[in-house]
């Protein structure tokens, strides 16, 4: 059962997760924040210390259960509070509260854009041809094992390593967060677009009880991937320019 554990792979992606997601609910609380609610900073979950957002299912359980057995490694922390009361008079409530759903996204995007930056001048800093600086940074997608059996420095490899997790864990987290479904952030996104007269069904149907368990199911069996695959497609796409252009290729 566990003969095709990587152990390097597992510590790397859960390292880049427990960052991506510190940085993914910060930005809630700090958004809420400038539109003038303190609920989430008074409760400390400005903080990007993985401890003030760790949920022990969403962030230890099921994405250590994902990678150990192949299935959908994704996690969540917990909720960031915030009262929409509080927002200042300048936007609509509902335009504020879409704002903050969409500042976790967001970063995530942001995120994805910067490591690849980092780990596209590291390659082209120590590697000359452009075809090979090319295949070095697929490498780094596909996991430490693969760059350790290239021969590259340990150095390198934890760089290359991280680099690559976090574009792609960051990438999925915006992926996963953008979908409009029950607590997800896309659907307070797109609660802040929808007519006031369909509010209340919307909100009915987005907090039913039986929302987050079909949601659970989704994951577990994999189904959601496949509502994940165009948009993680769309922002893949959206970082290959970049990353030509850094590297020459």
């Amino acid at each position: 059962m566990f003969d095709n554990i990587s152990i390097p792979t597992i510590l790397v992606s859960y390292v880049a997760l427990l960052f991506s997601l510190s940085v993914h609910e910060a930005s809630h609380a700090s958004a809420a924040f400038l539109l003038g609610d303190d609920t989430a900073a008074r409760q400390g979950r400005m903080s990007l210390n993985p401890v003030a957002h760790m949920d022990p299912l969403g962030t230890v359980v099921f994405p250590l259960l994902g990678l150990i057995f192949g299935g959908f490694f994704i996690g969540w922390a917990k909720p960031v509070p915030f009262d929409p009361v509080n927002f200042t008079r300048k936007i609509r409530i509902k335009t504020g509260g879409a704002i903050v759903s969409a500042a976790g996204p967001a970063s995530n995007i942001v995120l994805s854009f910067i490591f690849l930056a980092v780990m596209c001048l590291s390659i082209r800093a120590s590697v000359p041809g452009t075809v090979d600086r090319w295949l070095l940074l697929q490498a780094a997608f596909r996991g430490p094992e693969t760059l350790i059996q290239l021969g590259l420095p340990m150095s390198q490899v934890l760089l290359l390593g991280l680099g690559g997790a976090l574009v792609y864990m960051n990438v999925l987290l915006a992926a996963f967060n953008l979908l409009p479904l029950g607590p997800l952030d896309g659907a307070g996104v797109l609660r802040g677009v929808l007519p006031d007269r369909w509010l209340p069904r919307y909100d009915h149907l987005r907090y039913h009880p039986y929302t987050m368990p079909v949601l659970f199911l989704l994951m577990l069996t994999g189904v959601i991937g496949f509502f994940l695959t165009p948009v993680r497609a769309l922002l893949s796409w959206s970082l290959n320019p970049v990353a030509r252009l850094i590297l020459g290729a």
